[in-house]
């Protein structure tokens, strides 16, 4: 009953009935657990920060902090090694993909030194190394020309840093908030779309700088350089023989050194960081022949060959990037692909290395460091940077143990820019540019990978070309764009058409696999076990075996299961799916119900004049009792989802008048769902125990044993439930969870224990899984059969 307050007198006031609501306690006063319902006030106060949580979250701000002290001297061997062999990679990387961003070459070397040195802090990867990568590199490079193109004033490195600066901060906005989560929706298909298509266009572009033909624009689209390259390959210069002969060294040191390592085992490890240093090699042998080709040459444009030219020694450009609505409105346009791009290679690859070296990343974590690397990097020159795939490769190959590898590979680079700048002025750019094709090179997804594709999921296949295809006819952002785009429409029409299926009983035992593959007929009564029930889809689109009968639990009785959820988007096409195949096979409790044709409603206008109904066919068929809703698979319902089962329930309320049809409901997990469906008018008994529908309720319950001594709490909330995850739908860590049997009613207690119910005694219609609540229809469907028959023998 309702109480007379203030809150009851708004509620009147609004035209809500206070009197409608439940007051669990006000009917059930036996001691027995009851469930409580989770309020708004309760889910603002697990929002509300609290001490520990605060104190967590800065402890995931500097998670170096849970390692540092532990630092020995094993540690520090495994992580010199790896972030030298990493140095020695980084710097001929480096400067050469600072081209491809149409920036000098010491952009390259700032770039990887802050990512190297700032990450390790922020670090959730041992693995992972941040700096210049191919694609970001490209993509820099395009938005400058693209940029420059109409404001030509301003400079290739004020755009550049500026880029880095503000896409950092978002970044480090969207780590800082921990909306980490958003990386979740680029699938696996949209990313090897991207990095196939990036490395098929990187590599065409570098192609006419590795024959030295300079007459081809190599930031068209991809495949207009490819048609270029090959009109113009009789205008290639010497450079060729610089760049072919490097391209080949690099593939035959990699090959010899897997075939040697394979061929001996024990060696293998040497054999490794031989391949690890091929490119340093490499630099260094075509630096060598340059010298001997151009000696005496101060002028690189006198040079016999393209060479790289005068590298500034040192930070040149130090200081805060420019930033004003000029550059801000220039670069706007560009900051989406900018920050996915970030995004993609980053996590992705972080995540890939995690689950193989056997830690996990924390994405949001992840996302502060490379915010924090991009904010940090424009102030000594660098460029927007990410994770590099071929870099992290050979870290966790090399045996990298922290996340502090990166100083020691930061000082290769700080070394290199001090001391080794003099020498860089011969490199060849044709070797370079081998180096980018050769790097390149390993990001474009192997036939093996897509063919798995094919298997798991072809329409992604399709959305993986698509990708590919207009990466190439069109660019890499476009590209970008479409994956993501297609992803997300797939993503949505699985949700919308999302199969739901109605389930039959089958009986089942235990038996060896051997015994059935010898065909040999078995005595049922020799199988391991008792029978027990499974639930299977009529359709069979699950691949149960058709040999095997499926059969309903009880006429009139039909179980439905939403394999994918329930919400705004789905519901219609499931409670469609159910009205049609309900009344498809069952009949109206009156058989008779419209006397005269006029009576009739449009859309249910009869046979034709003339025509005879088989209604001893009709009659055959079994009037609707009750609904069992599978929802194992449903976690949360929305306001759209719950008011079409209420307008499904008037429905066949109408079809059955004047019986009311139940509604039960298996595996509701979520606490904010039960709440949603009871004030829907699900769930609950609103009779209270009062006969209703032919006669007293007696419910089936799950339950299970406890020791007598244990108190039982009336409210849930006296238990801790004040403790939620709203989003999940459980009660947090701090709630004690036990395993526990269901026992059936009716079965023999264990000895020295009580019986309790699982779920509160008041949501009666909420069922721990299908079978109880098959159990629970039958039992109150016989009895109200029961009373029926009792009934007519009286009269």
């Amino acid at each position: 009953m309702a109480h007379n307050t203030t809150a009851s007198r708004v509620k009147r006031f609004l035209g809500i009935r206070p009197e409608d609501e439940l007051h669990d306690a006000d009917f059930y006063d036996d001691g027995l657990y009851l469930e409580s319902e989770p309020s708004a006030k309760e889910a603002l106060a697990h929002l509300v920060p609290t001490a520990d949580g605060i104190k967590h979250y800065f402890r995931e701000l500097f998670p170096f902090w849970g390692w540092i002290f532990h630092y020995n001297l094993t540690w520090l061997l495994g992580d010199l090694i790896a972030g030298i062999t990493v140095g020695f990679v980084v710097v001929p990387q480096g400067m050469a993909y600072a081209g491809l961003a149409n920036l000098p070459p010491e952009f390259g070397l700032y770039t990887s030194f802050v990512g190297f040195f700032l990450y390790w802090a922020f670090a959730t990867s041992k693995d992972i190394t941040i700096g210049t990568v191919a694609v970001m590199s490209t993509i820099v490079g395009n938005i400058i020309l693209d940029i420059r193109a109409t404001q030509p004033e301003l400079e290739a490195e004020v755009i550049a840093r500026a880029l880095a600066l503000i896409s950092g901060v978002i970044l480090l906005f969207i780590g800082l908030t921990r909306l980490g989560f958003i990386v979740e929706f680029i699938p696996l298909t949209a990313i090897g779309a991207f990095m196939t298509g990036s490395a098929i266009s990187i590599a065409a572009g570098q192609v006419p700088t590795m024959m030295g033909i300079s007459t081809v624009k190599t930031r068209e689209e991809t495949y207009k350089v490819i048609i270029n390259t090959l009109k113009h390959l009789g205008d290639t210069r010497l450079d060729a023989a610089m760049g072919l002969s490097a391209l080949f060294g690099l593939y035959f040191i990699r090959w010899f050194c897997g075939f040697m390592g394979q061929r001996s085992p024990t060696r293998s490890k040497m054999w490794f960081f031989i391949s690890t240093l091929r490119m340093a090699f490499i630099v260094i042998l075509y630096i060598l022949v340059s010298w001997l080709v151009n000696r005496g040459v101060s002028d690189a444009k006198n040079a016999k060959f393209k060479i790289l030219g005068n590298v500034p020694s040192g930070f040149q450009h130090v200081g805060a990037p420019e930033i004003n609505t000029e550059i801000l409105s220039a670069i706007a346009p560009h900051l989406p692909v900018t920050v996915i791009v970030l995004l993609i290679e980053h996590i992705a690859i972080s995540k890939s290395f995690g689950r193989v070296n056997n830690y996990m990343i924390n994405p949001s974590q992840e996302l502060v460091a490379i915010g924090f690397s991009n904010v940090f990097g424009p102030f000594l020159g660098g460029y927007p940077a990410t994770g590099s795939f071929s870099r992290t490769a050979i870290k966790a190959k090399a045996g990298v143990r922290t996340p502090l590898a990166g100083i020691f590979t930061a000082v290769i680079v700080l070394l290199a820019l001090y001391a080794l700048t003099s020498v860089f002025f011969y490199i060849p750019s044709a070797s370079l540019a081998a180096i980018i094709i050769h790097a390149v090179g390993d990001l474009i997804t192997p036939p093996r990978e897509v063919y798995k594709y094919w298997q798991t999921s072809p329409l992604e296949v399709v959305i993986f070309f698509a990708g590919v295809f207009v990466s190439i006819f069109t660019s890499i952002e476009n590209g970008i764009y479409v994956t993501i785009a297609a992803s997300g429409a797939v993503l949505l029409w699985r949700i919308a058409k999302s199969p739901g299926s109605f389930l039959g009983r089958v009986q089942l035992q235990h038996a060896s696999r051997d015994s059935i593959l010898k065909k040999e007929n078995v005595d049922q009564s020799a199988l391991d076990g008792e029978k027990h029930s499974a639930y299977l889809d009529l359709g069979r689109r699950d691949q149960s075996n058709p040999q095997v009968p499926i059969t309903s639990p009880y006429p009139g009785v039909f179980i439905y299961r939403f394999n994918e959820g329930l919400n705004y988007v789905n519901c219609a096409r499931h409670l469609d799916k159910m009205t049609v195949y309900i009344y498809k096979h069952t009949r109206r409790t009156q058989l008779n119900k419209y006397d005269k044709i006029g009576d009739r409603p449009w859309n249910d206008p009869g046979p034709r004049r003339g025509q005879v109904v088989d209604t001893e066919e009709i009659a055959s068929k079994p009037k609707l009792k009750a609904i069992i809703l599978d929802f194992s698979a449903v976690n949360a319902i929305d306001v759209t989802a719950a008011q079409a089962l209420v307008d499904l329930r008037t429905q066949f309320n109408k079809y059955t008048d004047p019986e009311v049809v139940e509604w039960y409901f298996a595996g509701v997990t979520n606490r904010w769902t039960k709440r949603a469906l009871v004030a829907a008018g699900f769930g609950v008994d609103r009779g209270h125990g009062v006969e209703r529908a032919g006669g007293a309720r007696e419910d089936v319950v799950a339950v299970a044993g406890v020791d007598p001594d244990v108190t039982v709490g009336r409210k849930e909330k006296e238990r801790g439930s004040g403790d939620v995850d709203l989003e999940a739908g459980h009660a947090g860590s701090g709630e004690k969870r036990d395993e526990i049997a269901p026992v059936s009613s009716g079965e023999s207690r264990p000895s020295g224990k009580r019986l309790a119910p699982i779920y509160g005694v008041n949501r009666p219609y909420f069922h721990i899984d299908v079978e109880t609540a098959v159990a629970s229809v039958v039992r109150n469907l016989e009895r109200r059969r029961d009373t029926e028959d009792s009934s007519l023998e009286v009269f």
